[in-house]
């Protein structure tokens, strides 16, 4: 398979559509308004509790700007949360190049749209693990998947979409976009891609980690075991 090469980008890409889903909810309350009145026509994506909080945070302003991840997809959310976000028109919209004509009829064909920035942050497996007691089953159920999978296409797709992992990055964010028109550089989306790579880095050696100090007794212990 031959590696597709890019070799045109834009050097600020301005912020249409947003993905939100995040752990932490801590600043939503400021960033999200913020947003929206630099880019009044700013499309949000989002799924779950974080959908009711943006909901909640807008108000009367929410129908007009605000979908549930699963109306964009087609796909309801699956019991818990199990499956939010990991569908094919989402990673289409995260990974497609601008300049990509075989990409654009692609977004085309399936409905998909692209999207310039992804708001996540993980679910809290260092604080589940750091609880006295905790099971292997407890942890396992607190590994997130469609999170760490949108931070790395995102982060992967600097050269169009912004990855933010981190409530601190907002302030800079906003104060970039009131800047510039609602518009992102290639060096803030490069510098939050090399904070993104680092999160789900840092993440996925605690999962490492904790499993490796977890014997196959304490595994079972968890679970009633069919015979074979």
């Amino acid at each position: 398979m031959a590696i597709n090469i890019v070799e045109k980008i834009d050097g600020f890409v301005k912020v249409k559509r947003v993905i939100v889903s995040v752990s932490n909810k801590s600043g939503l309350e400021s960033f999200i308004p913020s947003l929206l009145d630099i880019s009044p026509d700013i499309r949000l994506f989002s799924t779950g509790g974080t959908y009711s909080r943006i909901n909640e945070i807008l108000g009367d302003r929410a129908s007009s700007c605000l979908t549930p991840v699963s109306d964009y997809t087609g796909q309801p959310e699956t019991q818990g949360g199990l499956v939010k976000t990991l569908d094919f028109k989402i990673y289409l919209g995260l990974l497609t190049e601008t300049y990509n004509d075989a990409h654009q009829q692609d977004l085309q064909r399936t409905g998909a749209v692209s999207i310039d920035m992804v708001v996540v942050n993980l679910y809290p497996f260092k604080e589940t693990i750091s609880k006295e007691g905790v099971t292997v089953e407890q942890a396992r159920g607190n590994i997130d998947i469609g999170g760490p999978c949108m931070i790395r296409a995102s982060a992967k797709n600097f050269i169009r979409v912004a990855p933010v992992v981190d409530p601190a990055d907002y302030t800079r964010i906003i104060s970039e976009m009131k800047e510039n028109t609602g518009k992102i550089s290639l060096k803030l989306r490069y510098d939050l891609a090399q904070k993104a790579f680092e999160h789900t880095a840092v993440y996925d050696r605690n999962i490492a980690d904790f499993l490796g100090t977890r014997s196959l007794g304490d595994v079972s212990g968890c679970y009633d075991i069919t015979a074979p």
